[in-house]
């Protein structure tokens, strides 16, 4: 009971982190949507969304978790919890697919590029995408090869599944997709590298600034070194779970649920935490919308404070504090 209570405890942190994180990142992508708008930028706003959305879903665990009754919860109720943490965790992990095939296809395709992908496709990628992502995390209800016989509680992802689903979805789905981000990133690493030695060539021929330069943007190939760290850390994050998963099912008579559901499902999770840091560290325009959002609370928290020290009777009136905090914003703009 103990043991289950920390698991918990550590988990209700984990979805708080995961929730706060990549509402930051949903609030930011946002604001440049309504700047600047961009296929590139929807993909990574759904990235957020799938992410917030499995915090949510585990958030659900949290309670049988930390409950200290003697009763369980139900298996069809379990169940479905469980579908929904697969659900949002497939979106999250296709999302990420959909980002290095739009990437690729930006250096790949440059002149059609805008012509391939535009917002009808983007919107029909999203939409077909949680469609997928929700069949992937449902069909244990429908399949009884991947239920687990006997369910006893708390709530947790191999009480109510069977590693034989994880098994078929790494080799369906995880494995295959690993091998084309590689052929993606590699065929991309070859691009730039031909870019660099056109540009090379360029100037060394003496063409004026401008002249015959590549229709690809520096942005196309500074996103391709995000993508590859989003690449690395799904997959540092979920193979150990899933390899310790094909295991299992090869050795019956191995009992690795505990390290399985305590700590390798835990670091799978975390990734979708991982996902904002990196965005927030490598992506320069949500790092600038980040400083941009970071110096607005600023001023409103000022302003909020001058008001505050107006009201209470302080020495400056409502209006001439009206009048300084005016002085204040130009100030920080002005700096």
């Amino acid at each position: 009971m103990e043991s289950s209570f920390s698991f918990g405890v550590i988990l209700a942190i984990l979805a708080s982190l995961i929730i706060a994180a990549n509402a930051l990142v949903v609030m930011a992508v946002l604001s440049l949507i309504h700047k600047n708008d961009g296929v590139g930028l929807s993909f990574t706003l759904n990235l957020a969304v799938a992410d917030t959305s499995l915090g949510l879903a585990i958030s659900g665990i949290v309670t049988d978790q930390l409950s200290s009754t003697a009763r369980p919860t139900q298996k069809t109720l379990c169940s479905l919890r469980m579908a929904f943490v697969t659900s949002s965790a497939a979106a999250s992990v296709l999302t990420v697919m959909l980002i290095a095939f739009d990437r690729y296809l930006a250096i790949k395709q440059p002149l059609r590029y805008f012509q391939i992908m535009n917002g009808l496709m983007a919107r029909a990628c999203i939409a077909g995408l949680w469609l997928v992502s929700y069949l992937i995390g449902f069909l244990p209800l429908g399949v009884r090869v991947f239920q687990q016989t006997a369910y006893k509680g708390p709530c947790s992802f191999f009480a109510v599944f069977h590693p034989r689903f994880v098994l078929t979805l790494s080799c369906v789905g995880f494995f295959p997709a690993l091998l084309l981000f590689v052929f993606f990133y590699c065929d991309m690493l070859k691009i730039a590298s031909m870019h660099s030695q056109q540009i090379r060539k360029t100037e060394h021929a003496g063409a004026p600034a401008g002249a015959h330069r590549p229709p690809r943007t520096p942005s196309d190939f500074k996103a391709v070194r995000t993508v590859a760290v989003l690449i690395g850390s799904f997959t540092l994050s979920w193979t150990p779970f899933l390899i310790t998963s094909i295991v299992q099912v090869a050795c019956q008579e191995c009992h690795l649920y505990p390290v399985l559901e305590r700590y390798l499902w835990l670091l799978g999770v975390g990734n979708s935490l991982l996902n904002p840091l990196i965005y927030a560290y490598w992506q320069k325009e949500i790092r600038q919308q980040f400083s941009q959002m970071a110096l607005g609370m600023k001023k409103g928290l000022a302003a909020f404070l001058l008001l505050l020290s107006a009201r209470d009777g302080g020495p400056q009136g409502p209006r001439e504090s009206a009048r300084h905090i005016t002085t204040i914003s130009h100030s920080e703009l002005d700096g």
